[in-house]
């Protein structure tokens, strides 16, 4: 098994057709039906079905589909890692940002490195939190954004200060004072937050929320449209569209989180990823 069969067959894998696949990967049909029929061979187990519209995956189809795309992933980060060494700001970095930390990065400061473009490249990956710091445990992404609370262990860390959760009220469910509101003054209103945000509240002092997301902003577009009162990390405020709700910070400081720089402790860092890390330090 190298390589280039597991590109192939990634490639079969999302197209769902061999002629699809052969049209993405600029080959004819029959090398790619053979580089798959070694394949599956070589692992002595069926990888597809094969039927008149296409083809499915079998379990073992799908375990190996998941366990190609990231050892691919590995292989081109390796790769961009190595060609870099030594030679300062060039190359290319995997900059991972959770999607509760988009407020804060990218962020303007890396547009610093865009004059050194096509010296540099900066491929920007998004996810949850667990998402982020599997792609930077693993070697995909050199350089993370988190938002507490993480497991550290492993990283290096560089935290942003402590920052409220706000509060996004459409105008019809407005609570608490011209700036502030505790969260027990949103014990009657429907409450729209993130699964994690929704895990920090406390059952036996607030209301379960009414409507929890997996992406943190998509709770400002719930609470524009009405939904519920919406709570997010403050910073958030900069990349979502509030529509004509008010926005106040929650009194709680339990609640309050920190975003976090993050990079593999045993890891040491490109010169690209090292300037990277300290534009994303200054954001903070």
């Amino acid at each position: 098994m190298n390589l280039k069969q597991l590109e192939y067959f990634v490639a079969i894998a999302e197209e769902g057709q061999i002629t699809a696949a052969a049209r993405r990967l600029h080959i004819s049909q029959p090398p790619l039906s053979y580089e798959l029929a070694q394949l599956e061979r070589e692992l002595d187990t069926q990888l597809v079905r094969r039927g008149p519209r296409g083809v499915t995956l079998t379990e073992a189809g799908r375990l190996l589909h998941e366990r190609a795309t990231r050892i691919l992933a590995m292989a081109t980060a390796t790769a961009r890692e190595v060609s870099s060494v030594g030679k300062g700001l060039t190359g290319a970095l995997c900059l991972a940002v959770c999607d509760s930390a988009s407020g804060l990065a990218p962020g303007t400061r890396l547009a610093e490195l865009a004059p050194l473009a096509p010296d540099v490249t900066l491929e920007l990956r998004d996810g949850s939190v667990p998402e982020v710091l599997e792609l930077v445990t693993s070697g995909i992404a050199e350089v993370g954004v988190v938002r507490t609370p993480f497991p550290t262990q492993g990283l290096r860390t560089r935290y942003a200060p402590a920052e409220p959760l706000v509060a996004v009220m459409p105008p019809a469910l407005e609570r608490g004072d011209e700036l502030t509101v505790l969260l027990s003054q949103l014990d009657d209103v429907p409450i729209v937050c993130d699964s994690r945000t929704a895990a920090a509240l406390d059952p036996g002092k607030s209301r379960a929320p009414f409507c929890v997301t997996d992406d943190a902003r998509s709770v400002c577009s719930c609470a524009a449209a009405g939904l519920g009162v919406g709570l997010v990390p403050r910073s958030l405020l900069t990349v979502c569209d509030t529509g004509p709700c008010y926005i106040k910070t929650l009194s709680e400081k339990s609640l309050e989180s920190r975003a976090a720089v993050i990079w593999k402790a045993d890891r040491s860092l490109s010169p690209l990823a090292e300037r990277a890390v300290a534009l994303l330090g200054e954001l903070f």
